[in-house]
């Protein structure tokens, strides 16, 4: 098999295991299901990682539930259209060879992002009103 067949098989095989896993998201809720495992960081250390709340999120969201979703995780309900945008932008480009447009991002950009989830990350684990707001 040639690199690009490979390339290709392995780009369709990850989009297949990704919708199962959307399915099995929106079928199952982290909240009250025993399939997800709990946040690791959060287990160990007791405090709030940037992901945290981040699948019951989702779920919310697959379930037409924005307001929710928000209130769970929203700096990941934020950022996710332009992850989202970059896998479909990726997986076309991989699979079918057709190049959507991706912004060049400047490093200050990106240094700006880590900022916002390190920041994001401390606030969420004051225990001081309006911060406290930002727990999952």
């Amino acid at each position: 098999m040639d690199n690009h067949r490979l390339e290709v098989f392995k780009y369709i095989f990850l989009f297949v295991v990704g919708i199962i896993l959307v399915v099995v998201l929106y079928r199952f809720d982290p909240a009250s299901s025993n399939i997800f495992p709990p946040c690791p960081f959060h287990k160990l250390t007791g405090f709030y990682c940037p992901g945290c709340g981040s699948l019951r999120a989702i779920n919310r969201l697959l379930h037409g539930r924005f307001l929710e979703a928000l209130g769970l995780n929203p700096l990941m309900i934020i950022t996710l259209p332009f992850l989202v945008y970059g896998l479909v932008a990726q997986f076309c480009y991989s699979v079918f060879s057709y190049k959507i447009a991706m912004p060049f991002i400047k490093a200050v950009w990106i240094w700006g992002m880590l900022s916002i989830i390190i920041l994001y990350w401390v606030a969420r684990n004051i225990d001081v009103y309006p911060f406290n707001t930002l727990r999952p």
